[in-house]
C-alpha cells in the first residue's frame, strides 16, 4: 500500500467515522455484552461518546504505525490528534448546550465527526511540517494505553459527575 498521508489520513476519518459508528450501537446489538461494552457506548454519556473517538482513533493508529515505522514522531503526532478530538467533543458539546440549551441529535452526531475530522487534520498537518520533536515516543504509547485502560475502568466506575451521566436516564456506566 502507498503510503500518501493525505490517503492515509482521510482513510482514518473513514475508518474513524465508520467505527465509532457501529460502536455507538455495538453494545445494544451485542444484547448489553460486556465485552463489546469495553470499546463502545453503553449509554448517551458524554464519556461515552469520547470513548466512541478514541478506540477507532486508537485501532487505526496501530495499524497505520505499521506502515510509518521511520516516523519518529508518528505516536507524538497521533497522540496529539487522538487527545484533540476527544477533548473536542465535551468541549463542543458543553459550550454548545450552555449557548442554547439541549443539543438536538444531529447536533450532536456532528460533533463526533467535527472532531474526528479536526483530528485527522491537525494530524496531516504536524506530519507535513515536521514540527512535533518525539524524543520518547513510548511514553505516549504508555499514555494513550492509560486513557484506554480509563475509558474501560470509567465505563464500569464511573464518578458521580455530569460528564459521565447518560442525560436521558441520569445513570451513570453500565446499569444491570
Amino acid at each position: 500500500m502507498k503510503r500518501s498521508l493525505p490517503l492515509w489520513q482521510l482513510m482514518g476519518f473513514a475508518v474513524t467515522s465508520l467505527l465509532g459508528t457501529l460502536f455507538h450501537f455495538l453494545y445494544e446489538w451485542t444484547n448489553q455484552s460486556t465485552i463489546a461494552a469495553l470499546v463502545s457506548g453503553v449509554n448517551e454519556s458524554t464519556w461515552e461518546h469520547m470513548k466512541l473517538l478514541f478506540f477507532p482513533m486508537f485501532f487505526y493508529g496501530v495499524v497505520q504505525s505499521r506502515f510509518f515505522k521511520e516516523r519518529r514522531d508518528f505516536w507524538c503526532v497521533k497522540t496529539l490528534g487522538i487527545t484533540t478530538g476527544i477533548l473536542l467533543i465535551p468541549v463542543l458539546f458543553y459550550t454548545y448546550n450552555g449557548a442554547f440549551g439541549k443539543s438536538p441529535d444531529f447536533i450532536n452526531i456532528a460533533f463526533f465527526f467535527v472532531a474526528a475530522a479536526v483530528s485527522y487534520l491537525l494530524e496531516t498537518r504536524l506530519y507535513k511540517n515536521g514540527s512535533v520533536v518525539c524524543k520518547r515516543p513510548w511514553i505516549l504509547v504508555v499514555l494513550l494505553i492509560v486513557i484506554a485502560a480509563l475509558f474501560v475502568i470509567f465505563t464500569f466506575l464511573p464518578p458521580k459527575i455530569p460528564l459521565f451521566a447518560d442525560p436521558l436516564t441520569g445513570t451513570y456506566g453500565i446499569q444491570r
